[in-house]
């Protein structure tokens, strides 16, 4: 089958719940609430019509649906959006449905998330010490546009993050590294508790021991001017070169040194009017947005892994 995606967008955009209501019978009608269904799987004739049959079967409705199938390859991604009544469709029941889909169709995976019923993904977050990216993480779990609870903070000593943190009540630790000692087995019993790893510009290699014990996935973030400009200031080498386009990126980390598959990745121009100060801080905000932007997305299932080193991204 070739190359196709669509979107099917219904009746309710942006809807996440719809809070009960009186009808015209003078009861309550149940709180609708958002769900979350993805699959990779073998791909083969009638998937769809089998996840809106399920769907609608429950009294559930579509909000939209995104699907992906490679082409020449046999294998099929999607997420589906729907609303639903928890009255009518239990979690148990959901759960139970959306896994007999996943064994008719052989999946490697399928999973479902309610999102406004479920417990929030725990992440952990290292840094160094640039804490632009730590502290709009922090920001962005503050004021709700990340959908996370934050297990604990791992950094270098920063007094105005120490205040924020004492203040939220979030664990933090100062954990100074080196070359020589990582700390990895101290740092692997912090974050053990967690979902995922946020690294918000740690600049520490995890090593293969470490990610082997971890065992789930970890988000890394950088600048966009590698391979060019490596080792110390990349951004002044980068200024100094004359460059006119900036970027930065986030992956998955693997054994392999930043090359892990991308979830998201964003540029910007520069140009001869822009100073070192200006050209630095176009940088770090692209990486603000870069891992705001993946850490959300990962949140709300919409990043798949895709032939081991690239990922599909909904």
């Amino acid at each position: 089958m070739a190359f196709w995606r669509k979107n099917f967008s219904g009746f309710l955009p942006g809807l996440r719940t719809i809070h009960s209501s009186v009808n015209s019978e003078g009861t309550a009608a149940h709180t609708q609430l958002l769900g979350i269904h993805v699959l990779h799987c073998p791909d083969v004739v009638g998937i769809v019509s089998k996840l809106s049959e399920c769907i609608a079967f429950r009294g559930a409705n579509i909000h939209s649906v995104d699907v992906f199938v490679p082409e020449n390859k046999q294998v099929f991604y999607s997420r589906s959006e729907f609303v639903f009544d928890p009255a009518s469709w239990p979690r148990d029941v959901m759960d139970n449905d959306f896994m007999n889909i996943g064994k008719l169709f052989q999946a490697e995976r399928s999973v479902v998330r309610v999102p406004n019923a479920d417990p929030k993904f725990k992440i952990s977050i290292l840094a160094s010490k640039q804490d632009h990216c730590l502290v709009d993480v922090l920001h962005g779990w503050q004021d709700g546009r990340l959908p996370v609870d934050i297990n604990c903070v791992i950094r270098s000593p920063n007094t105005h993050v120490v205040r924020f943190l004492e203040r939220n009540g979030i664990p933090y630790y100062f954990m100074p590294t080196s070359s020589v000692d990582k700390r990895e087995k101290e740092i692997l019993n912090l974050v053990k508790g967690s979902d995922f790893l946020v690294l918000a510009r740690y600049m520490q290699v995890l090593s293969a021991n470490f990610l082997e014990g971890y065992g789930k996935d970890i988000i890394n973030i950088h600048h966009g001017l590698l391979p060019s400009f490596k080792g110390s200031n990349p951004a002044k080498q980068a200024y100094d070169a004359g460059v006119k386009l900036i970027g930065a990126t986030t992956h998955f980390v693997t054994p392999e040194l930043d090359a892990g598959p991308i979830i998201e990745q964003m540029v910007e121009r520069v140009s001869h009017r822009d100073t070192l100060e200006s050209f630095v801080a176009k940088s770090e905000n692209l990486e603000k947005q870069c891992l705001r932007k993946a850490i959300k997305s990962y949140c709300e299932l919409r990043v798949l892994p895709y032939e081991g080193k690239k990922t599909v991204v909904f």
